[in-house]
């Protein structure tokens, strides 16, 4: 916004030549004081003074739309500028504005200065206690009637601004014609103009201490226009008519019922499939929802949990470095468009979990980085303020204002758009004020320690409130560290959250699987490790997309082999081991069939390799185990049950074997896995603690996966032979890179 030269004004005027200043330089700090009608006592006579700064105008005039009774204004700038007193009135009334534009067209509307505040002295004293948990109902731009009058509320918080200014299309993006106020000490600017609807661009000039002019995005934006502009657009969040009620009733009755099979889907958006007869641009919103929904229901997937959706300007960031958190990405569609992927996966018995970035925010001018001049989002001192490793801002949590703007995003997610769960990305970095810093370049806590005691609050709070607002919702930690209490209660001293990321038995496993089977056998404690701890949390056993990109080959290219059906029989080995083992499971997209390149957030997933043996069998195995888990409750409803596991033989490293059971309490129901990790089909004696018929309910050698079809018959009866410390034996064979899943049944 350019600063503008100002004249003399044109007439003898009753506004001070300080307001007319500022008024016309766009730098005025209390804009409504003077613009609008007042009550006035000019030579000697009580009367009201209306002012009003119209653009584009060749004359202006006050309309009493009851009495028809009209005053011609006075112009006293070229820039329109007007003024008129009236007489013999001292009552503030309602009144319009009839403007003639330089073109001749007239025009008659309210004025934008004759309303009273949106936002209450209450909204304000909650916001400013970071206590206002629908604060993104109250800032940002909402389609409002008041007085009977439709139009658009905007307010921002930008306390250390001299001045704010809306500007947009409506405007020509000039700040000299809607200047805000600012309610108070709040640090809150507001304007309504009426008349304004959806569709509209817009952005706050705001002008800092030293008087410079930064263009600033709505951080409670709803909606915004792509790069380079990212202008915010006026949406109103409200209209989309919902149709999954039967949804979210079942949701809200299993409240708390954490043991329910979970099986998810990890989707990138952007990249899952694209239209190549349309220049291999991205499903919309729209497109996605049906596709996406058959293949999920086919593959037997419980959740689907999208990488970030909030708006992002550099699609390179996967959506991890946000600048607007309130706002699904234009890239697909409208607002109502994701409201409609949401709906329609409900409908087809879909849950939903959006990543959301709390954690840090990216530097762009147009966003939050210095909002006002200041360092209000984000922590003045680089010692606390600076991600060293995305050089990105780190928010500052203890600031009432910026903990408010995240709590109440987190549930502007989930009551707008009926998100069942957030996935929390980087809560280790969350948690230590030393994360990725050396010595010297990070602040201890007020004990002296390394923990990030402010966002540790923050982190609780926002756990409490999803769950007190919306039973049923799901908060799911990705922790990196041995942080301990990540899935207990706050009122245990936890951090609330109902899930964790296992990234350690996912670290070890890879590790494992990514050795040649002859070099395995010095390295069974990776697979092993992981149950010393693994009741200490609600874990979520995950391969997400940070396993497939930078170098670090696709899933099919960890594996420790030279040739494909080696690496696939290697993977789906791993598979079974995954499903077989306690934990709810989570599989990047591309992961499930086996995708031989890394993943490319800019491509399509490559689905032509499904008419592949080796890949289709893969994906087949994904979908038979996400069956079988589902279906039996032992394997589903006992993950967070130790009682539900022992180890059968993990000691026997140099055959590369491992077994385990999953039972319930009573062992009525029990399921033996077998992993056998080696090359070599090998005759194996594996104890069980119940005489009958084991059924082979998986085997991932099946021809029907692409392996050579060796296995067990189908089943195998116990022999009243004592093995690893059982009563009963099995006498297996055990096909090379394996994973077979039996299930005892009394005949």
């Amino acid at each position: 916004m350019r600063q503008v030269a100002v004249r003399e004004p044109l007439r003898r005027v009753i506004i001070s030549k300080t307001d007319y200043l500022a008024l016309l330089q766009a730098s005025h700090t209390s804009p409504h004081a003077v613009l609008g009608m007042h009550p006035k006592t000019y030579k000697h006579t009580k009367g009201l003074v209306v002012r009003a700064l119209v653009r584009q105008s060749a004359s202006c005039a006050v309309v009493d739309p009851e009495s028809g009774e009209t005053w011609a204004m006075t112009p006293i700038a070229d820039e329109g500028l007007y003024e008129v007193f009236i007489s013999k009135r001292a009552q503030v009334f309602r009144y319009q504005l009839r403007v003639t534009t330089l073109t001749g067209e007239m025009r008659q509307f309210y004025d934008p200065y004759s309303f009273l505040p949106t936002l209450s002295e209450h909204d304000l004293y909650l916001f400013n206690e970071g206590n206002e948990h629908r604060i993104y109902d109250k800032l940002g731009a909402h389609v409002r009637v008041m007085n009977d009058v439709a139009g658009v509320a905007f307010a921002v918080w930008a306390p250390a601004a001299k001045q704010v200014s809306l500007v947009g299309n409506f405007n020509h993006w000039d700040g000299r014609y809607h200047q805000m106020r600012p309610l108070g000490s709040s640090g809150v600017w507001e304007i309504f103009i009426p008349g304004l609807e959806e569709g509209e661009l817009y952005k706050y000039a705001v002008r800092d201490a030293q008087g410079h002019v930064r263009l600033k995005t709505d951080p409670y934006g709803t909606y915004f226009e792509g790069p380079p502009n990212n202008a915010s657009i006026v949406y109103d969040t409200t209209q989309f008519k919902w149709h999954d009620q039967e949804w979210l009733e079942r949701r809200r009755a299993n409240a708390g019922q954490l043991d329910q099979p979970m099986s998810v889907y990890e989707v990138h958006l952007g990249s899952w499939r694209r239209k190549p007869e349309d220049a291999g641009r991205p499903l919309d919103y729209r497109e996605a929802a049906t596709q996406l929904a058959d293949y999920v229901t086919e593959m037997g997937y419980t959740h689907v949990e999208f990488m970030p959706l909030a708006e992002h300007p550099f699609t390179g960031s996967w959506g991890y470095q946000v600048t607007g958190f309130y706002a699904p990405t234009h890239r697909h569609g409208a607002p109502e468009d994701f409201a409609w992927l949401v709906d329609h996966l409900h409908q087809r018995g879909i849950g939903v979990i959006l990543d959301w970035v709390p954690a840090h925010f990216p530097r762009d001018s147009f966003a939050l980085a210095e909002f006002d001049g200041s360092h209000l989002y984000e922590h003045a001192d680089p010692r606390l303020g600076a991600h060293m490793d995305w050089g990105t801002l780190i928010f500052n949590y203890g600031r009432n204002e910026v903990r408010c703007f995240l709590l109440a995003n987190a549930l502007a997610w989930i009551e707008r758009y009926h998100i069942d769960g957030l996935r929390v990305d980087a809560v280790a970095s969350m948690l230590y004020l030393d994360y990725s810093r050396k010595e010297g370049q990070w602040i201890p806590n007020k004990f002296g320690g390394r923990e990030n005691l402010e966002a540790i609050d923050f982190l609780r709070r926002v756990n409490d409130l999803v769950h007190q607002y919306h039973p049923g919702a799901l908060t799911i930690a990705e922790e990196s560290t041995s942080f301990p209490g990540v899935t207990k209660p706050t009122s245990e001293g936890g951090l609330g959250f109902d899930y964790k990321w296992n990234m350690g038995w996912m670290h070890d496993t890879l590790r494992y699987f990514a050795k040649t089977p002859i070099h395995r056998q010095w390295h069974q404690n990776d697979l092993t490790f992981g149950m010393l701890y693994q009741y200490a949390e609600k874990f979520v056993t995950v391969f997400s997309h940070d396993e497939v990109v930078h170098g670090k080959a696709s899933m099919l290219f960890k594996m420790g082999a030279w040739h494909i059906p080696e690496k696939a029989a290697n993977l789906r080995s791993l598979y079974g081991h995954m499903w077989g083992y306690p934990g709810k499971k989570l599989l990047f997209m591309g992961s499930d069939f086996a995708q031989s390149h890394e993943w490319n957030y800019d491509a399509s997933l490559d689905w032509h390799l499904c008419q592949y043996k080796d890949h289709e069998g893969v994906r087949l195995l994904v979908r038979d185990l996400n069956k079988l888990y589902a279906s039996e409750p032992v394997l589903s409803k006992n993950d967070y049950n130790p009682k539900g596991f022992r180890w059968v033989s993990c000691q026997d490293a140099a055959a590369n074997v491992l077994a385990y059971l999953r039972t319930d309490e009573t062992e009525q129901t029990s399921f033996l896995v077998v992993g056998h990790f080696s090359g070599a089909t090998r005759p194996y004696r594996i104890g069980v603690p119940r005489a009958g018929m084991w059924r082979e309910m998986i085997n991932t050698n099946s021809e029907f996966y692409g392996g050579s079809g060796l296995g067990n018959d189908g089943g195998r009866h116990t022999e009243d032979v004592p093995h690893d410390g059982c009563p009963h034996s099995l006498s297996l064979t055990l096909p090379p890179l394996s994973t077979t899943i039996f299930k005892w049944t009394a005949a």
